[in-house]
């Protein structure tokens, strides 16, 4: 799925309490449960969310 950099990536999940769920990719926010009205992603979304991470691995020089 991502080319040269094999199909594993490192996901780290930090708790902070209240409910929070927020998804960052290079420091940029993609996903904020609290954003969407509090739900949770859907499968569309994780697609999206899915996408972004892909192209953001790919965007690195090997």
């Amino acid at each position: 799925m991502f080319g040269s950099v094999g199909n594993q990536v490192a996901i780290t999940m930090t708790p902070t309490g209240g409910g929070i769920l927020e998804v960052i990719l290079d420091g940029k926010k993609i996903f904020d449960r609290k954003a969407e009205d509090g739900k949770y992603p859907d499968l569309e979304r994780v697609r999206v969310m899915k996408k972004a991470l892909k192209e953001t691995v790919e965007a690195v020089p090997a």
